[in-house]
């Protein structure tokens, strides 16, 4: 897993309320679960004009030119900026993996769905709740290349204009993004203390340990 420690980048603003994990990744994709390729079918169903499956390439779909990923000033963006309850729904772990995928290291909003926002964690991505009114107020604020400083060991967002936005994280998952350890990595720490385990208990109940 990627660690994360500071960006700086552009701000992509998603205007919607509730959006689902359905939306960000849909359904048929499902079949796969080798955690990366899916960036390109990211909110598929918004982004193109017509039906995504898996495996597909995406170079040549139709796009839809309103939605926000397809418009030039937003790309390359690492920091979405969308609305309250943001990933809502069934509790796929492969939203996260596109919206990582995709390129996104960090999400701003005023709440975010419970599964989703404890998958985020485990694979790389920063999901960021600030008061409503601060988020409507940088929704007013993003213009193209608008930038903000996420800095993950100060807890603090630093606009253009040299405003400083605090943000709450729990220590834990603080310690886990900012060394990229995801749950295979803090387990692979005690691995000595784990074969210490496994040589003791195959003496205490060897016919455990026979093939």
């Amino acid at each position: 897993m990627r660690a994360f420690t500071k960006i700086t980048s552009l701000v992509m603003p998603l205007d919607r309320a509730n959006v689902d994990t359905d939306a960000i990744i849909p359904k048929q994709f499902l079949k796969s679960i080798r955690r990366a390729g899916f960036g390109p079918y990211l909110f598929d169903e918004w982004r193109y004009l017509d039906r995504g499956e898996p495996e597909m390439d995406c170079t040549n779909r139709p796009l839809n030119k309103d939605f926000v990923l397809n418009q030039s000033q937003y790309q390359n963006a690492e920091i979405l900026l969308t609305r309250e309850n943001f990933g809502c729904g069934s509790s796929r772990e492969h939203a996260p993996w596109a919206l990582e995928d995709y390129g996104f290291r960090a999400i701003i909003a005023p709440s975010f769905a419970d599964i989703f926002y404890n998958n985020c964690f485990k694979n790389g991505l920063l999901p960021i709740v600030l008061n409503a009114e601060v988020v409507d107020s940088l929704f007013k604020k993003v213009t193209d290349g608008y930038q903000l400083t996420v800095d993950l060991a100060t807890q603090k967002i630093t606009t253009p204009d040299a405003m400083s936005i605090d943000f709450v994280i729990d220590a834990d998952r603080k310690h886990r993004l900012l060394n990229g350890l995801d749950d295979i990595a803090l387990t692979l720490q005690q691995a000595d203390k784990i074969k210490e385990y496994e040589t003791k208990r195959a003496k205490q109940a060897p016919w455990l340990f026979t093939a």
